[in-house]
């Protein structure tokens, strides 16, 4: 009677568990189907395809999530599930003309719902909100006429860099000093924070933050997100106490009005009167230093990686940077003549940017259902486009593994094929600014070395922006000087 008891309970815990998976599988793989939906595989319920998306990017080759299925399917847009979404990917130059061309008509900017938990200012509102909120700022500072008053500043934090952790050593890695250099100038100029020690100590909290902002959002101690969650309080907690020092400068008159992007936030409000909270402050300067420093020093790194391993490109590079190096006086510094003299180092830099891309792709979501390439999209899905999908596609680049930098020469590549920096309405706009740290980096580094890499064949992984596995460890050759 007990056995028959037990096996009945047992019978009925083992119905109950198939139900509950079959229930589960069936929600998840119903709310994936439809009239016309585009083709492709869901995966796992909740996670999705999550793992396959980000592993690629470990394994240092996040186009192969996207070439995979286009091969698969036949097509460029194909339907999938990560970081528990129904998403579709938009792959190749119609796809990026599409969504860049209908941005706020037919979709919107989506972050995963780590980036709102990582600026949790942005919970009362959006995390898109608060990003229109920027994008008003910042042209005051980003554009061409403004950023040209900083190119000074950014030669003399640049050769102060190279003369602290450049110059009288044999061997350096190369990875960490690019994100020393990137911050510092955008501490520089966000925060006017100019103390080396005060710049170094937000390097590995920042380290943290960048490596868990899109992941997993699964907030247990040792998850990238914990750490990142860990971080950023830490950060926000200590540019809280530089803006409150800040408002009393501005008070007694020690700070300038326009000195820097934070001056400018404390001082000015929106339509009804309304002046910023100053945690508000610290997360959109959170967010600024994000952007203005981890994306540009991801390419500073790969353009050392590749001049030193193709030297008839550094040479050209170095004939280019010292025409200009000596056409200037003793002490002189860079001005903005001298930066658009600087075409072929540009080239050089653009096609690190295509092969090596810091920002992978970006997400959007559909505000309403529409038809694409003859497939019904419905309101609410996200739509990834991928970078990689056209910047290492045979289709627009030909022998895309090539490093090449004449491919943009004179028109360059073809509209909707090169796009590290985005496009349409949401186009970076820090675009200029990054164009001028990355070219001053560039005229201070190959005037003073040559060099080979201690490890040649270095893995290079993906997360979420590329790097070199090892940091790229470089043995440096100064040049005699004159």
């Amino acid at each position: 009677m007990e056995l028959n008891f037990y096996l009945t309970l047992l019978l009925g815990f083992v119905s109950f568990v198939t139900f509950s998976l079959f229930f589960l599988f069936y929600r998840h793989r119903s709310q994936f189907t439809g009239n016309n939906l585009p083709p492709g595989k869901v995966g796992y319920p909740v996670i999705g395809e999550s793992y396959e998306f980000l592993a690629t990017g470990w394994k240092g080759h996040p186009e192969k999530f996207i070439f995979d299925r286009m091969t698969k399917y036949s097509s460029e847009v194909f339907k999938t599930s990560i970081f528990g979404e129904k998403a579709c990917i938009f792959a190749g130059a119609a796809c990026n003309k599409f969504l860049f061309s209908n941005e706020n008509k037919l979709v919107t900017a989506w972050w995963p719902s780590s980036v709102n938990k990582v600026f949790p200012s942005s919970m009362e509102t959006s995390a898109k909100e608060e990003a229109k909120k920027m994008r008003k700022m910042l042209p005051n500072f980003m554009n061409p006429q403004a950023l040209q008053r900083y190119i000074g500043i950014m030669d003399t934090i640049a050769q102060r860099h190279f003369a602290d952790g450049w110059e009288n050593k044999k061997e350096v890695e190369v990875f960490p000093l690019a994100k020393n250099y990137t911050f510092w100038l955008a501490a520089r100029l966000f925060v006017s924070l100019e103390d080396p020690k005060d710049v170094d100590k937000f390097g590995d909290p920042f380290q943290l933050l960048a490596s868990g902002i899109i992941s997993m959002p699964i907030d247990f101690p040792g998850t990238p997100f914990y750490k990142a969650i860990k971080a950023s309080n830490w950060i926000r907690e200590e540019l809280y106490k530089i803006i409150k020092q800040r408002k009393i400068d501005l008070a007694e008159g020690k700070a300038s009005p326009t000195q820097d992007i934070l001056s400018h936030m404390l001082l000015t409000c929106d339509e009804e009167g309304t002046y910023m909270k100053e945690m508000d402050i610290a997360d959109k300067i959170l967010g600024l230093l994000i952007g203005g420093h981890d994306t540009a020093s991801a390419t500073c790194t790969f353009i050392v990686k590749y001049l030193g391993e193709l030297p008839h490109i550094y040479d050209a590079v170095y004939k280019e940077q010292m025409e200009i190096a000596n056409s200037k006086a003793p002490g002189e510094l860079l001005n903005w003549d001298d930066l658009q003299k600087m075409k072929y180092s540009w080239n050089v830099a653009q096609e690190v940017l295509r092969v090596a891309p810091p920002l992978q792709g970006a997400f959007r979501e559909a505000l309403q259902d529409f038809v694409f390439n003859g497939f019904t999209i419905p309101k609410g899905w996200k739509l990834y486009w991928s970078a990689n999908s056209t910047h290492k596609s045979a289709a627009y680049f030909p022998e895309p593994q090539k490093f090449d930098p004449t491919r943009f020469e004179g028109n360059g590549p073809a509209p909707y094929t090169f796009v590290p920096f985005g496009g349409g309405p949401r186009m970076c706009p820090g675009k200029e600014y990054a164009r001028l740290e990355i070219l001053v980096f560039m005229h201070n580094l190959v005037k003073r070395f040559k060099w080979e890499a201690i490890i040649p064949d270095e893995k290079i992984v993906v997360d979420p922006l590329p790097m070199p596995a090892k940091g790229l460890p470089i043995r440096l050759f100064p040049h005699k000087k004159a």
